[in-house]
Order: structure tokens, then C-alpha cells, then sequence
């Protein structure tokens, strides 16, 4: 991992920037969800705030995937960073007493993320130089969310409390703009030649084209279904920072702790799965089964736990499975489409599941206004669980078959 690192100076920029573009948001987060709190003592408008994390970025999407697809993929890298920094800088504008522009900028650079996320995750096969270096490197940028998860929350609840609100908000600009400086050093094309710079673009029918192969290709459609069933229990994550405050009684530092946890198994999963797949997706969707049924078991533990520490211990566990089907899913996705579409394909990926999660979101957040937290997590949660259910015996035929297919012989 460490030798690819050292060895890849693109794939080194790309990492090192998301790095510290997802330790600026988590900062963010656990600023805007408490100053939400503060302000509004209301669980509904803490998981809108969650959910301006997600919505947005389902509605850029249908834009999002041509673009990526049809553009280049490190001019666009820069150019949405740039934008951001600003977006970022406008969060200063919020307060208790005013939260709306935190929805508004948060929602600003949740849809330009719609535009990083399928741009990276389209590009990094191109940069990577063999199998084995895609393998590594989609275990590697995936880990990353996950392990700037628990040391952003963590340090964003203490930045926070020590420094105050508006300077996470402000190392969150500085991460946006360092973000864009490392895309800068990206030298390789992060898409074949032959598939950059095309004009005409048609949003729906091109992001349509990416749904049809989709269909045609049932380990495709697998993968793309498996990140769902994860979002379902995803109204789960957006009352971590209830659970904190109400439940446990404590303030940012107890919501960074239960991010953090959440962060620390997201980046750990995608690690230790990595060592089972070796390149076949038969095993990277039966993971993928197995890990959404662990996520919900842990978080049916987690809400009724009687200290904090025993709730972020099966947040941590939880979401070794939820890290390891996120990550495990897109690099599926990455050995089975090809360029020309593969960046549709992954902004397709990532509208289905942050839809789903931004709905499951508002849901909890509603549901806990009368119910109270415990009740929401314990119901989304079960219902994250038969969902998880069903998907596995769902995808039993398609693993069956790819199994078939990698026993046959290669002939030459």
C-alpha cells in the first residue's frame, strides 16, 4: 500500500487530496449539525442538515455522470475545488439564530460533489498500472473516507469546542483549496483519449445509455443494488449526533466520538475485505450481502446501549460491514464497465444511494421527533435487516454464475 504510494505520484495526489478534503468536511459536519441543534432543538432539522450532505449530489447526478464521462476528468476536478472553496467560505454566514445558510452552501457543495466522487472513482483505473495496484488503490481511497471519518469527527468535535464553529467552517475552505492544488499535480489522462473532450451532450439520454447496460449486465445491477440496501439503515447515521446529546448527554466532542467510531470501522472494513476479493467480484458481492446484515445487528445493539462507549464500540463494528460494501461495490464496478461509460455508471451508483439515504434521513429525522431516537434507530435498522436479507438471496443466481465463470480455464 505504502509502496504504492510512494511509487504513483498521481494516484499519491488524488489520495493525499481527498484526505484532506474529507477532514474538512467531517470538521464541517459536526459544526453544522450542532449549530442546527443549538439553534433549532430540532431532531427533524438536525437530519436535513444530514441529509444536505446526500440530496444534493442525487439531483446533480443526471449532469454529473455525461460530464464526467464525456469532459476531462482532472480540469473538472479543479474547477469544482475551486468552486467549493467558495461554497465553503459562505457557511461562515450561518449561526444558531440563522441556520439557513448552512443548508444552502452545505447543499452547494454537496451537488459539486456529485461531480468528484464518479471523476475519481472513473479515474483511478487509469492511473493505476496493473490489477494488483486497482485492487490496492480501491481498498486504499476507500479506507480513506472511512479512517478521515473518525479522526475529522473526532477532531472536528474538539476543534470545534475549543476554537468555536466558524473556524471548522474555515478549515474547511483551506481543505477545498489544498484540494485543488494537489488535482493540479495529476499529470496521466484519467480517461482513455479516445472518450475526452466529446461534445453534444444529452443528460438523460446519456445518463439513460448507463441505466440499459446496467440491465443488460446482472453483477452490474448487483453491485449497484448493493450500496441501497446499506442506505436503507442510513437514517440510522443521521441521529448519531441525537443519540449524543439526548441520550448520552453529551455535546460535539460525544457526536465527534460516535463519528469517529462510525469512521474508524468505514476505514478498517474496506482494508480487511480487500484481502479476500483478489479480483473476483463473485466474492465481492457475497462481502457485500454479508456486511449489510452485520450493520444492522450492530446498530440494534448500538441505540439501546447504556453508555456511549459501548454505543461507538457497535457503531465501530457496524460499519466495518457498511465500509467494506461501499468500497468493495465500486471496485466491482471499476473491473466491470468500461471508460467510456464507467463514469455515467458510478454518478448512477452514487444518485441511487444518496437518494435512498437522503429519504431514510428525513424519515429518522421525523420518526424521532415523536418516537425518539432509540425507536427511529431500532426501526431503520430492522428494516436495513430484512432488506439485507432479501439482497442476498436475491444475489445467490449471479453468484453462482460468476463462480462458474472463474472456474473455467483461460485459453490463449
Amino acid at each position: 500500500m505504502f509502496r504504492l504510494l510512494r511509487s504513483n505520484a498521481d494516484l499519491r495526489a488524488l489520495f493525499v487530496a481527498q484526505v484532506i478534503s474529507f477532514a474538512g468536511d467531517w470538521f464541517s459536519f459536526v459544526a453544522i449539525t450542532g449549530m442546527v441543534k443549538d439553534g433549532t432543538d430540532s431532531p427533524f432539522l438536525v437530519s436535513l442538515a444530514y441529509v444536505m450532505f446526500s440530496l444534493p449530489s442525487f439531483l446533480a447526478s443526471p449532469i454529473a455522470g455525461p460530464v464526467v464521462d464525456r469532459f476531462d476528468r482532472r480540469r473538472l476536478l479543479l474547477m469544482v475545488s475551486a468552486v467549493q472553496v467558495l461554497a465553503a467560505s459562505g457557511l461562515l454566514f450561518g449561526s444558531p439564530d440563522r441556520v439557513w445558510p448552512l443548508f444552502v452552501f452545505q447543499a452547494t457543495i454537496s451537488a459539486l460533489a456529485a461531480f468528484v466522487k464518479p471523476a475519481i472513482d472513473a479515474g483511478v483505473p487509469n492511473l493505476a498500472r496493473t490489477p494488483d495496484e486497482l485492487r490496492t488503490a480501491n481498498a486504499l481511497f476507500g479506507s480513506t473516507w472511512g479512517v478521515m471519518l473518525a479522526v475529522g469527527a473526532a477532531a472536528g468535535g474538539a476543534f470545534s469546542e475549543a476554537f468555536g464553529r466558524q473556524a471548522a467552517f474555515i478549515a474547511n475552505a483551506i481543505s477545498f483549496a489544498l484540494a485543488l492544488a494537489l488535482f493540479a499535480l495529476v499529470r496521466r489522462p484519467m480517461q482513455e483519449p479516445q472518450h475526452a473532450h466529446r461534445s453534444a451532450m444529452r443528460p438523460l439520454s446519456d445518463m439513460a445509455e448507463a441505466m440499459r447496460y446496467a440491465r443488460k449486465d446482472r453483477v452490474v445491477l448487483a453491485l449497484i443494488a448493493s450500496k441501497s440496501t446499506f442506505a436503507i439503515g442510513a437514517g440510522t447515521v443521521s441521529q448519531l449526533p441525537v443519540l449524543a446529546t439526548d441520550v448520552f448527554g453529551w455535546k460535539d466532542g460525544g457526536t465527534g466520538l460516535l463519528l469517529g467510531a462510525r469512521g474508524l470501522g468505514a476505514g478498517l472494513g474496506p482494508l480487511i475485505a480487500a484481502r479476500f476479493t483478489r479480483g473476483r467480484v463473485a466474492m465481492v458481492l457475497r462481502i457485500c450481502g454479508l456486511s449489510g446484515l452485520a450493520f444492522s445487528v450492530c446498530y440494534l445493539v448500538a441505540g439501546w446501549a447504556p453508555v456511549i462507549f459501548i454505543a461507538a464500540a457497535m457503531i465501530a463494528v457496524a460499519h466495518l460491514g457498511g465500509g467494506a460494501q461501499w468500497t468493495l461495490s465500486t471496485y466491482g464496478l471499476q473491473l466491470r464497465t468500461p471508460d467510456r461509460i464507467r463514469g455515467r455508471v458510478m454518478a448512477g451508483d452514487y444518485a441511487i444511494v444518496t437518494l435512498v439515504m437522503s429519504l431514510t434521513g428525513l424519515g429518522a429525522g421525523a420518526m424521532s421527533e415523536g418516537a425518539g431516537v432509540q425507536w427511529t434507530i431500532t426501526t431503520f435498522a430492522g428494516a436495513a435487516a430484512v432488506a439485507g436479507a432479501f439482497y442476498l438471496a436475491w444475489i445467490q443466481p449471479v453468484i453462482r454464475h460468476l463462480e462458474a465463470e472463474e472456474r473455467q480455464p483461460v485459453t490463449v
